[in-house]
């Protein structure tokens, strides 16, 4: 799994006390303990880091992707989804784009061994998306590699349901197997031009695998074989051992035994140098069966003896009831039929101790036809089981030998994986969890929705339902009993879009989230910036205040001194009226002239 940033590669100058220094000594020692493979050690330094605290992001950064990485080796899948998240979503507030593919690449990495293979597909193609737009070639070829991956796992997963042999899945397992060699040979193709040997090697033997489940076998020997020649050339003998078994098993299915038997036998001579006892165990089985093939019953049963003693060191019941079957079969080509007989009855033993109801069948068809031969009475073969529903449920009933006839053989594991014990420990739980396909939340876009919602609560206006007239109330109370006519619902669809629109115009960009509030070991440290807190209140305050004076209006009078004012007003336009009237209405008063002396005659 790739890493977002190595915590050696961090300076501390980022570190603004001896607080933030610790914490990047505990990552470094957390890291070398993981590198030298004690990674529940490493994870307890990581955790310690992360109690420390840190305001260097990028050296959190590396925290969160070096412990999910850890939990992901140890099993503990939900708590390395549960950290590769944190990285993510600090990666996103950083707007880090390179970090957010490779958390984006580890998340889908995690989620495919859950089972959840809708959701590791979009991580996975985020990854690959984000990488081919910054231009790095490598993150692609990483990103092609985790798809083909995702598919490949998918396909297999589907495959194990029913008794199918390669190239007999059903179309829905072919199509996920057809989507990874896909992304398998892009992932090779890109490799190649970038002269990545050991990368072009992974991606042909997973070609191979996936061409040899598809039913393609000389394809899959085709790239088996570049894969072998590239692992001779890099010195890796883990994967020569590897390509030589699959080259085994591909040879099988074309009738070619011989070639068959020479991979066998290296990929034995491999397994011992290697001290693999389990995968030596499977190249005896699987040299006894080509054998057998090949009517040498004498190696054949040589082989198988040594399958036998060693499934007992493993204590693999389900491979000493493989050996034994195996043994009674080449001792009855022998003749040796005693020899026989007590195979067959040990076989029946086990398959009863595992569960195994069409083994016990098997064994006891066997065992009457040797009493036959041997001319013993056939009551001495075991009576075969009255009720098989009942039998107890064992992964023997799903992984035991498929075939009865010598010429077709259930053959070594096709695909080594070096956790099957713990996929087999899961399946039942990757069965049900595969069935999801919700999208994978983001703690930042959480807390993003969440402060949205509480700015829109706190301008909503609050109703005046008291004072409403009743023909309103009356209408609004019986809206919801009738739909509305199309019309309407036209007007009203248009309606609320306007609204909406008008409601995004208005809206205010938030200021990155402080990763703070959400992600364990930030900010646990003094430093002498300003407190955030102080920041974000000065910003605050500053952007309602503008809203605010944007949206204030006159406060309205007191009443008394309002009523005053009107009544001043009032007897002033009083006056003047009357005023104007009263001028109106006055008259000039004529002078009174003087009498005039009259003139009497006496």
């Amino acid at each position: 799994m790739s890493v977002s940033a190595s915590a050696e590669n961090l300076s501390s100058d980022a570190q603004s006390c001896d607080g933030g220094s610790m914490c990047l000594e505990l990552a470094l020692e957390g890291e070398r303990l993981c590198k030298a493979g004690d990674c529940r050690a490493g994870v307890a330094f990581f955790q310690a880091a992360i109690q420390a605290g840190t305001d260097d992001l990028r050296t959190l950064s590396a925290i969160y992707s070096q412990l999910g990485n850890a939990y992901f080796y140890l099993g503990d899948y939900n708590k390395a989804m549960q950290y590769h998240k944190h990285d993510l979503t600090l990666a996103r507030t950083m707007n880090d784009k390179l970090g957010e593919a490779k958390a984006s690449g580890n998340l889908g990495n995690t989620l495919k061994v859950m089972g959840k293979f809708n959701e590791a597909v979009q991580c996975c193609k985020r990854h690959l998306e984000i990488s081919r737009s910054l231009g790095d070639r490598l993150s692609e070829g990483r990103a092609l590699y985790n798809l083909g991956n995702v598919y490949h796992a998918q396909g297999k997963q589907l495959g194990r349901v029913g008794q199918n042999d390669p190239g007999h899945f059903p179309q829905e397992v072919r199509e996920c197997l057809m989507q990874a060699v896909a992304y398998y040979e892009e992932n090779l193709e890109l490799m190649r031009s970038l002269g990545d040997r050991q990368a072009m090697g992974r991606a042909c033997g997973n070609l191979g695998n996936t061409c040899y489940l598809l039913g393609d076998f000389t394809r899959a020997i085709k790239y088996h074989t570049e894969r072998l020649r590239i692992a001779q050339e890099v010195g890796d003998r883990a994967a020569e051992r590897r390509a030589n078994s699959n080259l085994g098993n591909s040879h099988i299915f074309l009738g070619q035994f011989e070639n068959a038997a020479e991979h066998y036998k290296r990929t034995l001579a491999l397994a011992e140098e290697l001290g693999d006892a389990a995968v030596e165990a499977q190249a005896c089985y699987s040299l006894g069966n080509t054998y057998t093939l090949l009517r040498e019953y004498r190696i054949a049963e040589e082989y198988h003896a040594r399958h036998l003693s060693a499934a007992r060191k493993l204590q693999d019941r389900v491979g000493e009831g493989r050996a034994c079957w195996s043994l009674g079969n080449a001792h009855a080509a022998l003749g040796n039929h005693e020899k026989a007989l007590y195979y067959a009855k040990e076989h029946y033993n086990i398959s009863k101790e595992l569960g195994d109801v069409l083994g016990m069948a098997t064994a006891q068809m066997n065992i009457g036809d040797l009493c036959k031969v041997l001319g013993l009475p056939v009551d001495a073969a075991p009576s075969p089981p009255q009720d098989p529903i009942p039998a107890p449920r064992t992964p023997f009933n799903a992984l035991r030998v498929r075939r009865q006839s010598m010429e077709q053989l259930s053959l070594i594991q096709i695909t080594p994986d070096g956790k099957k014990k713990e996929e087999d420990k899961e399946r039942g739980i990757v069965r049900a969890e595969s069935e999801e396909g919700e999208n994978p939340t983001e703690t930042f876009m959480e807390l993003l929705v969440r402060c949205q919602s509480n700015r829109m609560d706190e301008q909503r206006a609050t109703l005046d339902k008291e004072n409403r007239p009743k023909k309103l109330q009356r209408s609004a109370s019986s809206g919801n009993k009738n739909n509305p006519p199309e019309g309407t619902a036209e007007m009203l669809t248009l309606i609320s879009t306007l609204q909406s629109d008008r409601l995004n115009e208005q809206r205010a960009e938030l200021r990155p989230v402080n990763p703070r509030a959400t992600l364990p070991g930030v900010g646990v440290i003094p430093t002498t910036r300003p407190k955030p807190e102080e920041d974000f209140i000065e910003v605050l305050a500053r952007v309602q205040g503008t809203r605010l004076e944007d949206q204030r209006t006159a406060l309205p009078k007191p009443q008394a001194e309002q009523e005053e004012e009107e009544k001043d007003d009032f007897f002033a336009r009083l006056m003047k009226a009357q005023a104007g009237r009263m001028e109106d209405q006055r008259a000039s008063i004529p002078l009174k002239e003087k009498p005039q002396p009259s003139n009497s005659k006496n």
